[in-house]
């Protein structure tokens, strides 16, 4: 119903309704806007025949024929190009893997690792120090490989051989053929995990047969059948070179000997070629310290350029430059991770260059000889890079 207002004399007088969109005017009189209803905009829907596209002129056509005729042509000659970059690359590869070999290496290559050890000598030099670590972020190392380590040593057995040193004939260790020494081993198991330095579970892992090529075993076959003596050296990359002959003079060290040197605590990371590292606790004799107490003699005039090392049964061996030996970082070690040397890490010597890859790191010392040639080394022997620096 509409509302009502009355008038003085009590008339009532009609009211319009207020609608939507009135407002009032400053006079109280209401002013009506009035509502317009919303209008929804349809777009007009086209059809199949309106949208369909227009045929393509003839000029659009010849310009699709040229573009595809430009494309076939630059196809064939990618083909052509990239087979000839084919050929080229094969003949270049067959070329240098024919050249005459360098330690399982074709001469081409073994020249590559060269020029690749001297850039990294002139950039890096062999002086810088590896990084160090917190001993909180240490851990035990993982074994990985057992090669001159799978007979158990009698302690009481071991000495250093040393050859090629300063030391006078007078020396109370001097001996006249330190290859006469016998070491002992027994016949006991440890119960120290080896480990395996394969990519397969260790019922299936071969270490010392893992690799080496039939011809190369037969050869050193030949050359110990040849030489008459016990044989030595049988893993994979055979008898080094560098072994010694009978009666080399030298001196026979106790590890009481060794141990009368400073000792050396280092936190280093520990780098294996497979791609792998550890940071480890190491200690033991800095290997300039053993240097300075038992010096190479002098090759006319002057130090010895290189250090050969290899384990008691000679399975197991490496070389070095020995400016390389001075590094601060380098050292003979007694013990890791803060308990003395087990038999699979190398006990009771061992070598750590942090600077190196591991498999430069040998195990049980058996032998330190000063040389001014360059030794034999048994991953360089099946191909390693002799440097193996970081």
């Amino acid at each position: 119903m509409p509302r009502t207002s009355e008038k003085p004399d009590g008339e009532s007088l009609p009211v319009e309704p207020l609608h939507a969109g009135s407002e009032t005017s400053t006079g109280g009189d209401p002013k009506v806007t009035p509502v317009v209803p919303f209008e929804q905009k349809v777009e007009p829907q086209l059809s199949t025949e309106e949208l369909s596209l227009e045929p393509l002129g003839p000029a659009v056509d010849e310009v699709n024929a040229a573009v595809l005729s430009d494309s076939r042509r630059h196809t064939r000659r990618s083909f052509v190009v990239a087979a000839a970059a084919t050929a080229v690359g094969y003949g270049l590869y067959n070329w240098l893997d024919q050249l005459s070999a360098d330690e399982m290496q074709p001469g081409g290559y073994r020249k590559a690792f060269e020029t690749n050890a001297a850039l990294s000598r002139a950039i890096f030099d062999d002086r810088g120090l590896a990084p160090t670590y917190s001993l909180t972020r240490a851990e035990n190392l993982r074994v990985n490989g057992v090669y001159g380590l799978k007979k158990m040593l009698e302690p009481t057995s071991y000495r250093l051989q040393l050859v090629g040193s300063a030391a006078p004939v007078s020396h109370p260790r001097y001996s006249r053929d330190v290859t006469a020494w016998e070491y002992l081993y027994v016949d006991e198991k440890t119960m120290e995990d080896q480990g395996h330095d394969t990519k397969t579970p260790p019922p299936s892992a071969r270490t010392s047969e893992k690799m080496p090529p039939e011809t190369m075993v037969e050869q050193e076959r030949q050359k110990e059948s040849r030489s008459g003596r016990m044989p030595r050296g049988k893993e994979e990359a055979g008898k080094s070179r560098s072994t010694l002959t009978g009666d080399t003079p030298g001196l026979l060290l106790t590890m009481e000997d060794v141990l009368r040197l400073p000792r050396y605590e280092l936190v280093t990371q520990f780098k294996c070629i497979e791609g792998w590292s550890q940071i480890v606790h190491w200690a033991g004799i800095r290997m300039v310290d053993f240097l300075e107490a038992y010096p190479p003699a002098l090759v006319d005039g002057k130090e010895p350029r290189y250090v050969y090392m290899e384990t008691p049964d000679g399975d197991y061996y490496t070389g070095y430059d020995l400016h390389v030996c001075r590094h601060p970082q380098t050292l003979l070690v007694t013990e890791m991770m803060g308990e003395p040397l087990t038999q699979y890490h190398g006990a009771p010597l061992r070598l750590h260059m942090p600077t190196k890859y591991g498999y430069k790191q040998i195990k049980r010392i058996g032998l330190i000889s000063y040389t001014n040639s360059k030794p034999d080394d048994y991953w360089t022997k099946l191909g390693y890079d002799w440097y193996a620096g970081l």
